[in-house]
């Protein structure tokens, strides 16, 4: 029943919001791509836009590797592509808390905002394994 929702939503998503968003991340890739020195961002930035383009059943995770590199390059990143990206995430989400069905959309939509503007030290994975993290089984 779970992935039968997600799926009704991420085909919603990707009507509304997921297909301009995705664009939006892909075009920052590119772009970062073209200096040897900014690949890593272009990576990060396709990273995000496969999650952007398909997101309910999915979900962030700090993986604990960012470290300073990690800090320094989510800062780097922020100036440079994550606050014009994140006000995509805003506006979009404004659009659509206009109805009612469109008011989870644009719950998912502001919260991709921390990964947008610091994605570096983070990873997608599915819902469930992000649980089985946070709520290990005791054995």
């Amino acid at each position: 029943m779970r992935s039968l929702l997600a799926l009704i939503l991420n085909i919603i998503w990707l009507l509304t919001a997921g297909w301009s968003l995705f664009l939006g991340y892909l075009l920052a890739g590119v772009l970062a791509c073209l200096l040897v020195v900014t690949i890593p961002f272009g990576i990060a930035s396709f990273r995000i836009a496969g999650f952007v383009i398909w997101p309910f059943g999915r979900e962030v995770v700090d993986t604990g590797r960012g470290g300073v590199g990690g800090a320094l390059g989510n800062v780097l990143w922020f100036v440079i592509a994550g606050w014009w990206l994140a006000l995509g995430h805003v506006v979009t989400a404004v659009m659509q808390a206009v109805t009612i069905i469109g008011i989870p959309l644009a719950w998912a939509n502001l919260k991709l905002i921390p990964v947008t503007c610091f994605p570096f030290g983070k990873q997608v994975v599915a819902s469930d394994a992000a649980r089985a993290r946070m709520f290990p089984t005791a054995r």
